[in-house]
């Protein structure tokens, strides 16, 4: 397994959820036009919920927002950081296993945020993924350009389009490499 395929572990969440890292990679500007009121999100690999609190602003009182995680202790982090808040309604925090996802709830979109490079099999994800997705719903994945390596990013695009997924765009974001998928 390279480095980069490993799961970032809750000890590093703090590198995940920053000041620093709202300058290069704003939630608001990462999701506008993509995420409205009144949507259904699934935000897979939520990590310490860097976006989850602007998803939930986005969706509004009618929206919903799946914050979902590999790791109980990511999931903790979400947990405390809207507690108490107008948005921890909208949210709900659902706990992966180790291979499956596991949300049965259908989504409008999901959004796959420097994750997938971490998922063991990226087919069998996807094709859970499109399970969950309505019919109109789409896919969203936006990684890291160092890792994956372009050639590995391509080759899960390829993935998903053979189970059916059709390229909608590639949004440009600093240093990263991103794909809307339907």
């Amino acid at each position: 397994m390279e480095r980069y395929e490993r799961v970032m572990p809750v000890e590093g969440a703090s590198g995940l959820d920053n000041r620093f890292r709202s300058l290069i990679q704003n939630p608001g500007r990462i999701l506008k036009g993509q995420v409205k009121e009144g949507m259904a999100v699934l935000e897979l690999g939520c990590g310490p919920g860097f976006f989850t609190p602007e998803i939930a602003r986005l969706v509004g009182k009618s929206g919903k927002v799946i914050a979902a995680d590999l790791q109980e202790g990511m999931l903790d982090i979400v947990r405390n950081k809207i507690k108490g808040t107008d948005i921890e309604s909208r949210i709900m925090l659902h706990k992966c296993d180790e291979d499956k996802i596991g949300v049965t709830e259908k989504v409008d979109l999901v959004l796959a945020f420097f994750m997938v490079h971490e998922v063991p099999d990226k087919r069998k994800t996807l094709k859970e993924i499109k399970s969950i997705l309505k019919p109109d719903g789409r896919l969203y994945i936006i990684e890291f350009k160092m890792h994956p390596p372009k050639n590995k990013f391509d080759e899960m695009v390829g993935m998903a389009r053979d189970l059916g997924f059709v390229e909608m765009g590639r949004p440009k974001f600093l240093v990263s490499r991103a794909i809307m998928l339907k």
